[in-house]
């Protein structure tokens, strides 16, 4: 598990996955997103904008799991 640590009060879904090196552009982020292969505390997401809080875990297909911490 690789932890993210952010200075704001969220991050959204879509620029998460970048700033963790999984998806090179919002686009790559947007088809991981929209191909079903990112979860959000073990629910399938399909919302780039989603709001991703500290102690949020994220986990995507072939690429781990990553917890969002302040």
């Amino acid at each position: 598990m690789e932890n993210i640590a952010i200075d704001t009060a969220y991050i959204k879904l879509g620029q998460l996955l970048k700033l963790a090196g999984i998806a090179d552009s919002g686009v790559h982020a947007k088809i991981l997103i929209m191909n079903e292969e990112v979860r959000v505390n073990g629910q399938v997401m399909t919302q780039r904008g989603k709001k991703i809080y500290p102690e949020d875990h994220v986990s995507v297909k072939g690429f781990g799991e990553i917890k969002v911490t302040k």
